[in-house]
C-alpha cells in the first residue's frame, strides 16, 4: 500500500509524497520547492527519491524539479504539451505509466493550463487522483490558458471516477471554496456539515486535504451545474436563461474570479 504525506510548500500548497515502504521508495508530486522534499530526505536517510511527476508547468508545481533531480537523478515525468524542466518522460493523454510498482493512467483535463494532466491509479479498494489545480477541494482551478467548456469537460471527466477516489489537489483552498459554494447552494446541508469539519481541521493546523469524488460530488459547485438550484443562481447571476450546463459552469467560474 502507498502512504502519501502533505509536505506543505509557500503559504499554501501541498507536495505530494508518494511512499513504497516495502522498498523504501518515494516519489514526489508538484514539488514547487524543493526544500521541503530535500528536508524530508534528510530525516528519511535510507529512502530513494524515483520520480517526480508534474501536473503543469507553474512554477509553484515545478520550481524544485531540478534541485531534486541533480541531488537524487529521480525521473522526471510531465505532461508532454507543456515545457517542463528536466523531463525525461512526457505524458499523453490515456498513457499508462508504472510508477512506484502501480499501474496510473494519464488523464489530459485542459482548462487552468492547455496541457494540464492528472494521474489516476491506486488501486481498485483506494483508487487516487492527483489532479494538480484543476479539481480542487470545493472547486477548481482558475482559467488561464483554456476556456471554460475546456474545464467543465475536463471536471466531468474527473467526476466520472469511481466515488471512493482519493482527491489531492495542491492547494489548501477549501475553507475559501466552501464560503463560494455556501454562497451558491446555501440550503445544501452537506455543504454546511463539511464547511463545519473544514474549519475544525484547519483550527487544529491540519490540511482539508485529501477529499473524495463522492464529497466533491455532493458539496462542489463546480461538479453540480446539472442541479436546479445551482443552474438558478448562475441564471440570476447572467440574467439570462443558460441553455446548457458548460454555460452554467462559465457563470459559475466567473462570479467565483471576483467572489
Amino acid at each position: 500500500m502507498i502512504q502519501i504525506t502533505a509536505l506543505p510548500a509557500f503559504s499554501d500548497n501541498y507536495i505530494w509524497l508518494l511512499q513504497d515502504a516495502a522498498q523504501r521508495r518515494c516519489a514526489v508530486v508538484d514539488p514547487g520547492d524543493s526544500a521541503p522534499v530535500l528536508a524530508w530526505l534528510a530525516t528519511h536517510a535510507d529512502w530513494q527519491l524515483t520520480d517526480i511527476l508534474v501536473t503543469h508547468h507553474h512554477h509553484d508545481h515545478t520550481g524544485g524539479i531540478l534541485a531534486l533531480k541533480e541531488h537524487t537523478g529521480a525521473r522526471v515525468l510531465g505532461p508532454a504539451l507543456e515545457a517542463i524542466p528536466g523531463r525525461d518522460v512526457a505524458l499523453e493523454d490515456n498513457q499508462r505509466i508504472r510508477l512506484l510498482d502501480r499501474d496510473w493512467q494519464v488523464l489530459h483535463v485542459p482548462g487552468h493550463t492547455a496541457g494540464h494532466i492528472a494521474l489516476f491509479g491506486g488501486d481498485d479498494v483506494q483508487p487516487l487522483l492527483f489532479c494538480g489545480d484543476t479539481l480542487f477541494s470545493a472547486g477548481c482551478g482558475r482559467l488561464f490558458e483554456g476556456t471554460a467548456a475546456q474545464m467543465h469537460a475536463s471536471l466531468q471527466r474527473l467526476a466520472a471516477l469511481p466515488a471512493q477516489t482519493r482527491v489531492y489537489c495542491t492547494h489548501e483552498y477549501t475553507l475559501s471554496n466552501l464560503r463560494f459554494a455556501l454562497a451558491v447552494e446555501p440550503d445544501n446541508p452537506a455543504l454546511h456539515q463539511r464547511a463545519a469539519e473544514a474549519a475544525s481541521l484547519r483550527a487544529q493546523g491540519l490540511p482539508t486535504l485529501p477529499s473524495t469524488l463522492a464529497i466533491e460530488r455532493a458539496t462542489n459547485p463546480f461538479l453540480r451545474v446539472n442541479e436546479a438550484g445551482v443552474r438558478q443562481q448562475g441564471e440570476q447571476r447572467a440574467r439570462h436563461h443558460l441553455d446548457t450546463p458548460s454555460a452554467v459552469f462559465a457563470e459559475l467560474r466567473s462570479w467565483k474570479d471576483n467572489f
